[in-house]
Parts: C-alpha cells; sequence; structure tokens
C-alpha cells in the first residue's frame, strides 16, 4: 500500500493563522500531524508550530507506532513547550491541540488533545473518529445535546485538555487499528468541521478522486458559509491506495 496526501492550511478571515499542519512519509511509513493553537493565548501561532514540529520530528526518527510509542510523541510535544515557556516569558500561557496519525502497511494509530478531530472513513463512511475534550462533548456524553448540536452551541470552544497545560499530557489514543487500501482519513481543525458536517465529509468524499479534490470540495462548502473574521481552517487528507 501507499499514502496519498494533501493538505490545506489556511487563515480564514483572520490575520493571523494560529494552525499548523506537517507530515513525513516514507513508503512503509507515515505520520500527519494538524495543530490549532489557541486563539485567546498569546503565541497560538507558536504553540501549534513547536508541538506540531516536534511531533513530525519525533516520528521521523522512529517511523515506528504503538500506543506508548504515540504517548511519547505527545509527550515530546508538551515538553518543548514547556521548555519555551520557561525560555520566554511572554509565551507562558500558550496552549494547543494537537491531532496526530501514524501508519504503516497494516495498522494505524492517532493520538489527540483537544478538539482538532481524525476521521477514519472505510467504504465512504465514517469507520472511526476521534471525541473532543470539550465541554460540549462532555454534554454529549450526558445526553444534554447531540454531536451535531456542538457545531452552534455557544460553549463550543471550552477545552478541557489541551497541551501546554501544566503536568504530563494526556492524551487519547488508539492504537494498531488494521488498515486496508481504500481507506481515507481526515485530520482537520475546528475552522473546518464546524462549517462541514460529517455527512458532507462523506458526500464530497465520494465525488473526489483524489484527497485534494476531497479537501477542495469541502473547503467551498465552508467558504460559501463563513462570515467575515472566521476562524484558520485545516485539513489534511490521507488516501490508502494499493
Amino acid at each position: 500500500m501507499k499514502f496519498i496526501t494533501a493538505s490545506s492550511c489556511e487563515p480564514g478571515g483572520r490575520k493571523t493563522n494560529e494552525d499548523y499542519c506537517h507530515f513525513v512519509q516514507t513508503e512503509r511509513f507515515g505520520c500527519w500531524v494538524v495543530a490549532d493553537g489557541l486563539g485567546g493565548h498569546e503565541g497560538g501561532e507558536f504553540a501549534s508550530l513547536i508541538a506540531g514540529s516536534r511531533i513530525v520530528e519525533a516520528a521521523a526518527r522512529k517511523s515506528i507506532h504503538s500506543e506508548g510509542v504515540l504517548r511519547y510523541y505527545v509527550q515530546e510535544a508538551q515538553e518543548a513547550l514547556h521548555a519555551r515557556q520557561k525560555q520566554e516569558l511572554r509565551l507562558a500561557a500558550m496552549r494547543t491541540t494537537v491531532v496526530v496519525l501514524a501508519a504503516d502497511q497494516k495498522t494505524a494509530s492517532w493520538a489527540h488533545i483537544g478538539d482538532s478531530r481524525l476521521y477514519h472513513f472505510r467504504g465512504g463512511t465514517i469507520w472511526n473518529e476521534t471525541l473532543d475534550h470539550s465541554v460540549c462533548q462532555s454534554l454529549v456524553n450526558l445526553g444534554a445535546i447531540t454531536r451535531e448540536q456542538i457545531r452552534r452551541h455557544p460553549e463550543r470552544r471550552r477545552l478541557l485538555r489541551v497541551l501546554g497545560a501544566e503536568g504530563a499530557a494526556r492524551p487519547d489514543v488508539r492504537a494498531n487499528v488494521p488498515i486496508a487500501p481504500g481507506d481515507r482519513f481526515l485530520l482537520c481543525t475546528d475552522g473546518l468541521w464546524g462549517y462541514v458536517t460529517e455527512q458532507e465529509m462523506e458526500t464530497d468524499l465520494a465525488k473526489s478522486d483524489t484527497p485534494q479534490d476531497w479537501i477542495r470540495h469541502m473547503e467551498r462548502r465552508l467558504q460559501q458559509r463563513a462570515k467575515a473574521g472566521h476562524d484558520n481552517y485545516t485539513s489534511l487528507a490521507i488516501f490508502v491506495q494499493p
């Protein structure tokens, strides 16, 4: 199998882009990362860059994945943020979300903190997806709102876990999930999924021959709906091909 990747990282309606995306691929291994620096904290753009790039660097050195390895990657990012916070007091409050996917020829593992999401598609439908570390997701878990209602909820941006906070990183990890030719992955920030529903992701995937096509279809929906000053938006799309 091989991985075909496309990416988009746009400022949206804002002057500063606090999102980050990057990936590393070889013939038999790949690692993909998306991060969203929190706009309410000075240095959000630094937080996402520092955390995301540290994960990619760690993955490039190891080229392996497992639950323990994914936790190591994310903890490396947390320690890099803490080190920079101590060096520059103006960045002491910087925070970021992160979602990371790593895969070889047989299985994939992923981890996330915050509300940047991963979707795993098989047969054109969502097979697996991450759950946000947010107040709204807690309300979904309690049955107070539906997952779809997160997009319009006034508390949507209140997160319960982020990188850059004190202590060890606490990612949710899903490890060693079997993959097959035809599988598709989408990593994205809330700037994208806030405007594009899961059903629309599936619809746009069905009419896309390449990951770049898929991203373009979803971004057209976003651009038609977004208001002036809307958030940065980022997506990484991966096709698993024979």
